[in-house]
């Protein structure tokens, strides 16, 4: 097992060039929906395979042989290699991930930070680029409203709620921007 010092001394450099809605913070928000949802769903999973792909779902689609390079340095088996890296994948939007702990790192992702998040995030992330809040709001009514799905029967109706939340903050924005 790798560990958190170690792994955190080899993903810091992936995380520390993102925004600050996408950086190593941002690991620890989900690590902690993490946790909420398999509590929820009773769900015994592979919590190392889940630890380590969480550490990569920010840069696994840039770097995997980086990730390869690295767990094979450090010891890990062939089959967790192969199965941290599948649930990296698996749990990056739009894919239907198909293993259990995808659909935790998945759905953990998506529910980050409660209901209110994706708005803070939106607006907070929209602002880091530089966008006008005009901008930032095309963006949300684009790619964000009704964007988010959760798999999981215990994440389902946080989802939906967090999506009514964001639709309706959304809506009363825009209207008091007429």
């Amino acid at each position: 097992m790798i560990s958190d010092e170690t792994l955190q001394a080899f993903i810091k450099p992936y995380y520390e060039n993102k925004d600050i809605m996408h950086n190593l913070w941002h690991i620890e928000l989900v690590q902690k929906q993490i946790d909420h949802v398999i509590k929820l769903g009773n769900y015994d999973v592979d919590r190392e395979a889940l630890r380590l792909a969480l550490a990569f779902h920010g840069f696994v689609y840039r770097d995997e042989a980086a990730i390869r390079k690295f767990l094979t340095e450090h010891n890990c088996p062939e089959d967790l290699i192969e199965k941290s890296i599948k649930i990296a994948w698996e749990s990056q939007r739009p894919e239907v991930p198909q293993s259990l702990e995808g659909k935790i790192l998945h759905d953990a992702h998506v529910l980050e930070g409660g209901k209110t998040y994706t708005v803070v995030k939106t607006l907070i992330t929209g602002s880091v680029r530089g966008q006008a809040l005009t901008e930032t709001l095309a963006f949300m009514k684009e790619h964000v409203l009704n964007a988010n799905k959760c798999y999981l029967p215990e994440t389902i109706p946080l989802c939906e709620e967090m999506n009514t939340f964001t639709n309706k903050f959304y809506e009363d924005l825009r209207k008091g921007m007429e």
